[in-house]
């Protein structure tokens, strides 16, 4: 069975706009649900001030149920290590589904081990470094928006329109030209 539900972790103060373009594009054009997940049931509120209560904790993931699972960014991903969050994208990998981070979230990849030897980016190629001292994937490092390598996709924080082209490349390879034509349209910022 072919799942078609992407879900999101969310945490306090997560940047609303790094995944808002894919979650959007993923629903609307490209016919997949989406489920907002959090550490727990207790309401979230984003770097924007919109409250969300999340549809499901952490606990309650099951993997095999996720065409994706998409980490936002948050000043929440420098406290340290959440071991059930390195639990789930390690799940993630280990059936085959891609995971996707962006800006700090890069850092819960790192923390799972999954940036050590696939190719990555970040907010800068001393980031994931200055918080993660067993990060090994300094070699892997990209100097680019976004980065997918293995059904791991990340993006810098300034990137949430090139995020959001790899996890459709990731979900629909198929759709070459309607992928093409989201870059092109947010590339530029302007309709003729």
């Amino acid at each position: 069975m072919i799942t078609k539900t992407a879900y999101v972790l969310l945490r306090n103060d997560y940047a609303d706009w790094e995944a808002a373009s894919a979650l959007a594009e993923l629903r609307r054009s490209f016919g997949f649900s989406v489920q907002t997940m959090g550490l727990t049931t207790e309401p979230i509120l984003s770097m924007g001030g919109l409250r969300v209560i999340p549809d499901i904790a952490l606990p309650d993931f099951a993997p095999e149920s996720a065409a994706i699972l998409i980490l936002p960014g948050s000043d929440a991903w420098r406290e340290g290590e959440v071991v059930e969050v390195s639990e789930a994208v390690n799940a993630m990998a280990a059936l085959g589904q891609p995971v996707a981070a962006i800006c700090a979230a890069t850092l819960a990849l790192a923390h799972a081990g999954l940036l050590d030897d696939r190719e990555h980016t970040s907010n800068g190629r001393g980031f994931i470094a200055k918080y993660i001292h067993k990060y090994r994937g300094q070699a892997m490092y990209r100097a680019s928006q976004a980065v997918s390598d293995r059904l791991v996709i990340t993006a810098n924080g300034v990137a949430p329109f090139a995020f959001a082209a790899e996890i459709f490349r990731t979900l629909a390879p198929g759709r070459k030209l309607d992928i093409e034509t989201y870059e092109s349209l947010y590339a530029k910022g302007l309709l003729d």
